[in-house]
């Protein structure tokens, strides 16, 4: 059993070796990202007559006219801009709303663990705290982006497929014009739109204030108010959670599909966060101990962080089957494009099946076994695996409904990827080494400290 005082006063440091290490990861990506452009330019659009082919084909399958026609007055929305351009929108919209999730799953999991008054995970609540300082950063990004990429990523702006007298008019598109631009004119400025990433931005990061607020007071006079201050806003958090994350789902990935929807996108983005956060906050976690911080962590603990893995990981397969077996059986052309699309176009469809095999044949092998979840290497193995999976995922949720047979992941899309990761553990790291890095009075330290399964 360790000392309590001894593991109280442990303080990460944030060693310059570190930070050099993610400034040339930053740099890779930014030249990965700048040889992906200057290639895509290059290519042009004659390299790219494959798959507009394969798109057609695509296309063939799909029996409805109305769908083709959105596809069409989509693309010729989209003339005036180079294929390479939009390519840059859409990895810039998708690698935002990706680690995004990282930050808001981080106060997500402080706030499962207060309200389920959760003893065994006292130890490592300051790492998914550390992580929820993208969130201002995510929200500012997001504002902005939107109105770099709006004309491109989500088609639904233009104006013209609202008005009745225009060859564009989309009827569909009309009749959802309300949840956009209410209570303006549709085609107009969507203020409905632009009111809620607002409110959901500004909610996630007062709560996050506010409980990172009481956690940090319990270190300064140790009074047992803190803790319960931070359980009710926790559980206060949670309900507006999961209207806002549902809603954002809506919002940022499935408006981006014009004319398809599902009842289970928000459910299905939700799983695709939850399961990565969870990656990240135990890769974050193994590497620490690795290092010889957070002495409060035992392979009990590591134990329970690869569980949430290995059961979340199932969790999104679960979702994810739920929503491809229903459209699928139920063979509705307006639901079935999607799946198509992603299923049978060149550039996605190695995308979909290797969906499958990281995100959940490679989870649940490699962390079936009960020493598996205790072993830091395995930790580290698996974890990285999870990210990079269910940032595939995030791929092919967003690109094709932008790109249609002209998108592909290259050079251009992995650098943004890793300025995005550099860019996401400067700031959780830097966090992490402004505050104690075990909470010194929390009430289940006692707990955690004798944790074990």
């Amino acid at each position: 059993m360790h000392d309590t005082h001894t593991i109280s006063d442990e303080k990460y440091e944030f060693k310059s070796a570190t930070r050099s290490k993610l400034f040339m990861l930053f740099g890779a990506g930014l030249l990965l990202f700048v040889i992906g452009v200057f290639m895509a330019m290059s290519a042009g659009e004659g390299g790219e007559h494959g798959e507009h082919a394969s798109t057609e084909i695509s296309k063939s399958l799909v029996a409805s006219v109305d769908l083709q026609e959105s596809h069409e007055g989509a693309a010729e929305a989209h003339h005036g801009t180079a294929p390479w351009l939009k390519r840059i929108f859409t990895t810039l919209w998708m690698n935002n709303v990706f680690f995004t999730g990282l930050g808001i799953i981080g106060l997500f999991f402080i706030a499962i663990q207060f309200a389920a008054q959760a003893g065994w995970s006292a130890g490592v609540k300051r790492i998914p705290l550390a992580m929820g300082h993208w969130i201002p950063i995510a929200g500012v990004l997001t504002l902005v982006l939107w109105f770099v990429v709006k004309g491109d990523v989500f088609h639904w702006t233009h104006a013209g497929l609202y008005d009745k007298g225009s060859a564009d008019y989309d009827k569909v598109l009309d009749g959802k014009s309300g949840f956009f631009f209410w209570p303006m004119a549709a085609g107009s400025f969507p203020i409905f739109f632009i009111l809620r990433m607002v409110i959901f931005f500004g909610l996630w990061y007062l709560f996050f204030t506010w409980i990172k607020k009481e956690m940090l007071a319990e270190d300064m006079d140790g009074s047992l108010e803190h803790w319960h201050t931070s359980r009710k806003l926790s559980a206060i958090f949670l309900i507006i959670f999961g209207v806002t994350s549902s809603v954002a789902a809506w919002d940022w990935v499935m408006s981006i599909d014009t004319h398809w929807f599902s009842t289970m996108t928000g459910w299905y983005l939700f799983a695709s966060w939850w399961v990565t956060g969870l990656a990240m906050i135990t890769f974050i976690v193994a590497s620490l101990k690795e290092a010889g911080y957070l002495k409060v962590v035992n392979s009990n603990h590591l134990h329970d962080l690869g569980k949430f893995i290995f059961a979340f990981s199932i969790f999104w397969t679960y979702i994810w089957f739920s929503q491809f077996m229903l459209i699928f059986y139920a063979n509705i052309p307006e639901e079935t494009v999607y799946f198509i699309q992603r299923r049978t176009v060149a550039p996605y469809s190695w995308i979909f099946f290797a969906n499958l095999f990281l995100n959940f044949v490679l989870p649940f092998l490699l962390f079936m076994t009960r020493d598996a979840k205790r072993q830091i290497s395995m930790l580290k193995v698996v974890c990285p695996i999870v990210i990079i999976g269910h940032w595939f995922d995030h791929f092919n949720m967003i690109t094709p409904g932008v790109m249609k047979g002209e998108g592909g992941i290259g050079l251009l899309e992995i650098g943004m990827g890793l300025m995005f990761l550099a860019a996401f553990l400067l700031v959780t790291l830097s966090s992490l080494a402004k505050f104690p890095l075990v909470p010194k009075h929390d009430p289940m330290m006692e707990e955690s400290l004798g944790h074990h399964i």
